[in-house]
């Protein structure tokens, strides 16, 4: 949706920005993503998803503003890096971040809350690579 891009200083605490890009940089690290979750959470396959959580990384880290595709991925890959021990960092969260499950799933729902009219067109559907 041209014109629709909105950035992370508009929508969110430096806090929560600051939840994004850790749980974002677990990709490059711990967890572990098949090409098939890469490509249901909007992304070509696992190495595209290592590459472009780098680069929303920095554009969030710039308050650079993201499309609601971006914001999706943004808001997905999150959730699954955090929750999923298969797939992402799991119960392994708190030591490879330093963030305590307890602190990290309230900021999360935040999160989700203020996200929500942004991402709404994707619920029940992968933001295409």
């Amino acid at each position: 949706m041209p014109g629709s891009e909105v950035a992370a200083s508009e929508l969110l605490t430096e806090d929560e920005t600051r939840l994004l890009r850790r749980a974002l940089l677990e990709w490059g690290g711990p967890a572990r993503c098949s090409d098939q979750l890469a490509v249901g959470m909007g992304f070509a396959d696992a190495r595209d998803l290592v590459d472009r959580t780098d680069l929303l990384r920095d554009a969030l880290g710039d308050d650079v503003p993201l499309p609601p595709a971006d914001w999706a991925r943004v808001l997905l890959a999150t959730e699954i890096v955090f929750v999923s021990d298969l797939a992402g960092t799991g119960v392994e969260w708190p030591t490879t971040t330093g963030l305590a499950d307890e602190p990290t799933i309230r900021m999360l729902r935040s999160i989700q809350r203020k996200l929500g009219r942004t991402v709404r067109p994707y619920y029940g559907k992968s933001p295409d690579a």
